[in-house]
Parts: structure tokens; sequence; C-alpha cells
């Protein structure tokens, strides 16, 4: 079977026999580099065949800082991850780095599938988002239920929102824990990315979103947002 891409497409979430999920970031500079970068990714995987190694699915999204690219990966487990590097990922990073010269791949995380999602705004009830805010958090420390319960105090934020300021165009949200404990990664689906700043702009933080940002063994958090440029799965 061959790839198949989808330029755009959102990967199913919660997806039947998702096990693990690949997060990673490079840095290429430019909004041309970043194009050139999502052309050469496509022709390396299109060229090829899929490799069927429980991989499910390979998404990456621009980013509007015009110089990262964000890779998300679904696979069946994290030991179908690690036979695709062995096997299959030199040959393809070597295709796109002749192709776009002075890639930084600045940073790999694995995670457990989503266990947690949110829907952001009733009146996107089926929207196809056209960005997505990624949010990470980091913890000084492993701990599986601090991960959890700071989930928890975010769902709590983001319901203490809906009488205050509506989440218009936002779609949903939908909340990682990293395997080793010490981060959370939430990809909060959006129609626009003037959606998500526009709601982020519109009214100051309330208590709850402050417990979120104090929450005790946080030590650093970010936003940064998105747009869908390509998404690959096998060919049926």
């Amino acid at each position: 079977m061959n790839a198949v891409a989808r330029p755009g497409h959102r990967p199913d979430l919660h997806r039947p026999g998702l096990g693990a999920v690949l997060a990673s970031t490079w840095r290429v500079a430019t909004p041309e580099r970043q194009r050139a970068a999502v052309d050469a990714i496509r022709k390396a995987w299109e060229s090829r065949e899929w490799p069927d190694l429980g991989l499910l699915s390979y998404s990456v999204y621009l980013g509007t800082d015009g110089d990262t690219l964000l890779h998300y990966s679904q696979w069946t487990g994290q030991q179908a991850y690690d036979d695709f590097v062995r096997t299959y990922r030199d040959d393809r990073n070597a295709e796109i780095d002749a192709a776009v010269p002075g890639i930084e791949r600045v940073v790999l995380h694995r995670y457990a599938p989503p266990h947690r999602s949110a829907v952001l705004g009733a009146e996107s009830a089926g929207a196809v988002p056209g960005a997505i805010a990624v949010v990470e958090a980091d913890f000084d420390g492993p701990d599986a239920g601090r991960q959890e319960a700071w989930v928890e105090a975010v769902l709590a934020a983001l319901e203490d929102d809906q009488g205050k300021r509506p989440a218009r165009g936002g779609i949903g949200a939908h909340f990682h824990r990293s395997v080793d404990g010490t981060r959370v990664l939430n990809l909060a689906e959006w129609e626009s990315e003037q959606a998500h700043a526009a709601w982020q702009a519109e009214v100051p933080l309330g208590e709850a979103w402050r417990r979120v940002r104090a929450y005790p063994g946080l030590v650093g958090s970010r936003v940064r947002r998105y747009t869908p440029a390509l998404s690959l799965e096998a060919g049926v």
C-alpha cells in the first residue's frame, strides 16, 4: 500500500486501535521553507510503500510563527514507532533534508492516546478545524495523578468560561498525557486562528484559570497556533 495524502485533513483523534501518539517539532526558519518541507515530506512518503508496522496516520501542521512544523503521528503502540525508526525513518529524512537543508529537529515527545476531550463551542459541531492551538504543560517530575488532576482543572475552567466568554469558533480540546508522566499536551481545535486569538483576548482570565496557571508543580506552559498542512494514511 502507498501513502495517501490529504492536505488539510484532520486525523481521527479517537480512532479504533490507537495505542500511542508521537508529537515532534521541527524548525525551518521561514514560511517558504515551511511549505517546501511539507512538499518534501509528501513526496518522500508518497513515493514509498506505507510502513506496515502499526502506523495509523501521520499529520503535519504549519506554525503560524512562520518557522515551526508540528508532526503528529498515531500508532498502535510505542514499539511500533521504535520499529519504524530502525527500519524506515532514515531514508525518508535524508530525502527531506536534501530538499530542505538545515532543518532543526527540536524535540519529540511520546504520549498515550487522548484520554479526555471537551466540546468548545456547541455552534461549531461538525466544523472542520482551520487551526489548532497547541497547549503544552510541563511539570517538575513524573506524576500520573497530577497530570490527570491538572486536566480536570482545565476542564473546570473551560466549563466556567461557557457563561462568561463562549468559545465562538471553538470546536474541541483533546488532552494527551506523556508516557513519562511529566507533561500534558492539549490539541485545541478551532475554526480559524483569528477565532482562537479573539477568544484569548475577549475578557481577563478568571479564578479558575488562575488555579490552572498556578497549579502545584507546574514549571512551564505555552500556547502555539498551527494550521493543518498534510495528513497521510495508508491507501486502501
